[in-house]
């Protein structure tokens, strides 16, 4: 797999959502590393972008990411085109991301302060500072404290984009359960700023 591009800066409104058609993806199955290497290329910032809000350590995103491309082209011969490509490629990348947390959460200690954290997150030298510096330290630290099943739901809807029945197809989750994780995710960071900036 050839070298990853950098991330792309978070946008302010709904991101352009990179497409693959059935003849790039046929090539792929059919083990074309070219073809392959395209939808890398066309996918990875998206889902960098992703893997760095779900992550409980957001240094992991590349390898989370990397992993996420491995196994998609394992079973790309299982990918049928009924399915959204970029729908079947999240969910993919969700459960890379969720084992990635479980596994963190495993060997983290018990108490890690707050300082040491934001000083982890913000490190100039770290390949993902455009996202820290989009996002900033506050939005960073309340998403951080929305529950993980919450954070994801609001992530895919509101920064990759996706409609509450591709996201129902990516996590298996009735959308009136998926509305109710959005609004709390949504209420949750909403308090939290607000309290941040009344003082």
């Amino acid at each position: 797999m050839r070298s990853s591009p950098s991330v792309s800066p978070l946008p302010d409104r709904e991101p352009a959502r990179p497409t693959v058609d059935s003849t790039l993806v046929n090539r792929a199955k059919l083990g074309d590393i070219q073809a392959f290497e395209v939808i890398v290329e066309r996918y990875y910032s998206r889902c960098m972008r992703f893997a760095q809000g779900m992550l409980r350590d957001t240094a992991d995103a590349d390898d989370v990411v990397q992993e996420t491309f491995v196994r998609l082209y394992r079973a790309l011969p299982r990918y049928e085109e009924r399915q959204r490509f970029d729908s079947w490629l999240f969910r993919i990348l969700g459960n890379c991301c969720r084992t990635a947390n479980l596994l963190q959460q495993r060997h983290e200690s018990a108490d890690v302060s707050d300082d040491s954290v934001l000083q982890t997150l913000h490190s100039p030298d770290r390949p993902d500072a455009t996202f820290d510096q989009e996002w900033g330290d506050d939005v960073r630290r309340a998403l951080a404290e929305v529950p993980e099943y919450n954070r994801e739901i609001f992530l895919l809807h509101y920064v990759e984009g996706f409609s509450y029945e591709e996201i129902e197809r990516i996590t298996g989750v009735r959308q009136s359960a998926l509305k109710m994780r959005v609004k709390r995710a949504s209420d949750h960071l909403r308090a939290r700023l607000t309290r941040r900036y009344r003082g």
